[in-house]
């Protein structure tokens, strides 16, 4: 058994990719499935549609590997992070559709909490905001707005779960209800410092704490799949969200080491190692990974659109087809026009954490197009990542290498790499294997088998595909930032 089956189920799609043991990619298999937008700002997704695309890329991949279940040794899993859960223990079945991370429903909720003087408690315990954005104001949406669920959950009839836990509950055939610590993290509910749920939270949102799952360490032991659903039992053996799988598949193993996932959103995460580091600007202080009871810390900045908003111009606008189709509007487009585009289709995240902020445009002119509007979209990927740089480098007083790594689907574009390492001031390091997010679950679940290096040599084995050096004059580089800031305090309306 010298392979490895790491199932990466992100926002609009979910991915299967088999490894072998020196981590490379062998197989790969992806299924979109279909979002849903019930009202304005919501965001759901059918449960089954997440489970039945996971089962069917597992199966897809290992075909395509030419392999049997029984040449894998393990399962990792790495999902996207606060999309909420509720089903029944007894059938399995959700008594809603998921609630999706981007979800902005819980706005009121949140609010009503933080005039309540609450922000700051949630704040030192979970290392987070009080934002719909995390799982816990979606969990007291669902128990207060699914008849009988509240009574049902208080009867400990009710699971809830990200993604991760409806993974793990489906492959193991309900036999194991589990996150792991990144996962738990992101719930507004866990205390980051004790490693564990917190009660006065559970309280403060109303939410039984038997509804919650265990906890585990990232790489251990969350069961085996059902021998029926791949034609042997396979053990789960590695669990974390996707941006802290992307931190590992990075290699980012060191305090002060920063790297940036571009898909759905925008995550950029900095190692801070043992050390919790409160931010002063608005970033998240979350888990990092947990390895052996050992607890490494990040500050985290989340943009949620990043990704999204090529998809905007594809299936909104329809002024292309395919996402590949940006990098030659975005070099065609008129040099003199300066269009900014504020995509907050959903809010904005960090540093602003605005909810009630919508998108626009500025710089329109009658000459404004398809290629003007592809610039301003991937442009607005790279102001929004300044923004997360700018927050972090205030808040982090260690010492760091001044480089970002990347990954994620957008970082196949040179022209928005290069921009954001322009924009930046920076150099830009683009991974050699660019889903690093399967990657570090795999390795996550790889290494508890015991056929994958050891961290130091996973880290040592890292390779940069192409560094983008700045090349934009610094006077032009602070001048367009300025415009941008500009025009996200006009969509903010201050």
């Amino acid at each position: 058994m010298t392979y490895i089956l790491a199932i990466d189920q992100g926002t609009t799609s979910s991915r299967s990719m088999i490894f072998d043991a020196g981590l490379h990619p062998v197989a790969t298999a992806q299924q979109e499935f279909p979002q849903h937008f019930p009202a304005s700002g919501w965001v759901e997704h059918d449960p089954n549609d997440l489970w039945s695309s996971v089962a069917a890329t597992c199966r897809a991949a290992i075909e395509k590997a030419g392999l049997r279940a029984g040449d894998i040794a393990a399962i990792g899993i790495t999902n996207q992070r606060e999309t909420t859960l509720i089903w029944d223990r007894k059938t399995g079945k959700p008594i809603h559709n998921a609630i999706v991370w981007q979800d902005r429903r819980t706005a009121e909720t949140c609010d009503s909490l933080r005039a309540a003087g609450h922000e700051a408690m949630i704040t030192q315990t979970t290392g987070l905001l009080l934002d719909p954005y995390f799982s816990a104001s979606k969990i007291k949406w669902l128990l207060d707005n699914v008849e009988g669920a509240r009574a049902r959950a208080e009867k400990g009839e009710l699971a809830f779960g990200t993604v991760d836990s409806w993974l793990i509950w489906n492959l193991t055939g309900g036999a194991v209800h589990a996150t792991d610590a990144t996962n738990a993290s992101r719930t507004m509910l866990f205390d980051i410092r004790s490693g564990d749920w917190s009660d006065d939270l559970c309280a403060l949102f109303g939410i039984p704490r038997d509804l919650l799952p265990q906890v585990h360490d990232c790489a251990a032991d969350f069961g085996t799949t059902r021998a029926d659903l791949f034609g042997a039992e396979i053990p789960v053996l590695g669990v974390a969200g996707d941006q802290q799988a992307a931190t590992i598949g990075q290699a980012c193993f060191d305090p002060g080491m920063m790297k940036s996932t571009y898909g759905t959103g925008c995550f950029a995460l900095l190692n801070t190692g043992p050390e919790m580091v409160m931010s002063h600007n608005r970033l998240l202080t979350t888990i990092a990974y947990q390895l052996d009871g050992q607890r490494t810390y990040a500050l985290e900045g989340s943009i949620f659109v990043a990704g999204a908003v090529v998809q905007w111009l594809r299936d909104g606008l329809r002024i292309i087809r395919a996402a590949g189709e940006t990098q030659a509007l975005a070099e065609q487009a008129d040099a003199g026009q300066d269009l900014v585009m504020v995509p907050a289709f959903t809010g904005l995240g960090a540093p602003y954490w605005r909810a009630d902020t919508r998108g626009a445009i500025f710089g329109l002119t009658r000459n404004s197009g398809p290629a003007e509007f592809a610039r301003a979209a991937l442009e607005s990927v790279g102001f929004q990542t300044r923004d997360l740089w700018e927050a972090m480098r205030a808040d982090w007083q260690g010492a760091d290498d001044g480089v970002l790594r990347v990954d994620g689907g957008m970082c196949a574009s040179d022209w928005a790499m290069q921009f954001l390492a322009d924009i930046l001031g920076a150099p830009v390091d683009r991974a050699e294997v660019q889903e690093t997010t399967a990657l570090g679950a795999a390795w996550l679940a790889g290494m508890r088998a015991g056929i994958c290096p050891d961290m130091e040599g996973f880290a040592a084995g890292w390779r940069c595909d192409r560094r983008f050096e700045p090349s934009m004059e610094p006077d032009r580089r602070d001048a367009r930032y300025a415009r941008w800031q500009k025009a996200v305090k006009a969509a903010m309306g201050v």
